[in-house]
C-alpha cells in the first residue's frame, strides 16, 4: 500500500494520527496536529510551517534511516511542500 503523507506538514498518515471533520469523521488528506474540527489547526504560510516542523528534526531522525541535519531538512522541505495540497499554487 502507498504511504499516504499530510497535504500540510508532511507527516506519515496512519489511521490514528488522522484529522477530523466537524461531524467527527475522519479526514484521509490531514493529520490532526494540522487539521481538526473541519479546520487547519494553524494558520501559517508554507515557510511557516517549514520552520515548525524543524522543531521535530530529532524525534524525525530517530525513527528514519536517513539522518538529516536542519539545513538538509530544511531544503528538502522546500522542494517537497510545494507539491502538497495545502501549498499547491
Amino acid at each position: 500500500m502507498e504511504q499516504k503523507f499530510c497535504q500540510s506538514c508532511g507527516m506519515p498518515l496512519s489511521p490514528e494520527v488522522l484529522g477530523t471533520e466537524k461531524d467527527g469523521s475522519k479526514n484521509e488528506e490531514y493529520c490532526t496536529y494540522c487539521y481538526a474540527d473541519g479546520h487547519f489547526t494553524v494558520d501559517c504560510t508554507m515557510d511557516e510551517m517549514i520552520e515548525l516542523n524543524l522543531n521535530y528534526i530529532d524525534e524525525f531522525n530517530k525513527d528514519s534511516e536517513v539522518k538529516y541535519t536542519v539545513e538538509e531538512a530544511r531544503k528538502t522541505m522546500k522542494e517537497f511542500f510545494p507539491q502538497l495540497k495545502r501549498w499547491k499554487q
